[in-house]
């Protein structure tokens, strides 16, 4: 199961990436800081403006983008419906992902960033949770799982 887990996670973080350095960069902001910004939820106002601090950003990304598709992959095997209907499924995950993250993550770690309020805001979000990570996730575990099935193993 490595190998669904290694694609879902390059395919699915890359994508998220683009986004967030896209929305980020329409705010102003270039793809150095968005990385910084990842890079100081683990490590907390350590990050500085330094190109090392975007690498651990970038390696941050990409661990939590794992353990998100990791958790889907443990988890869709279990509930057929996941397998076999991966569009609906995987917008959904989305949806739970942005979920998490906006309304769980970013307040614990960030209690004085406020929450996203405006529909442009709602909305890049959940396209990029939704659209560019979920449903990625979801057709890769269909794929992978549905081949699985139709071999036998």
């Amino acid at each position: 199961m490595l190998k669904p887990i290694v694609l879902g996670t390059l395919i699915a973080g890359t994508l998220d990436l683009l986004s967030a350095f896209v929305f980020a960069g329409m705010a102003g902001m270039a793809p150095v800081p968005v990385l910084q910004f990842v890079a100081s939820g683990p490590f907390g106002d350590a990050p500085t403006a330094t190109a090392g601090w975007a690498v651990v950003g970038t390696l941050v990304h990409y661990g939590i983008m794992a353990c998100m598709v990791a958790a889907y992959m443990l988890v869709a095997p279990r509930i057929p419906a996941l397998l076999r209907h991966p569009i609906p499924a995987g917008l959904a995950y989305g949806v739970l992902l942005w979920l998490i993250m906006y309304w769980l993550v970013r307040p614990m770690r960030w209690p004085d960033m406020p929450l996203p309020h405006t529909l442009w805001g709602i909305s890049n979000q959940l396209f990029s949770h939704c659209i560019l990570v979920g449903l990625p996730i979801a057709l890769i575990a269909a794929r992978h799982f549905g081949s699985h099935a139709r071999r036998g193993s």
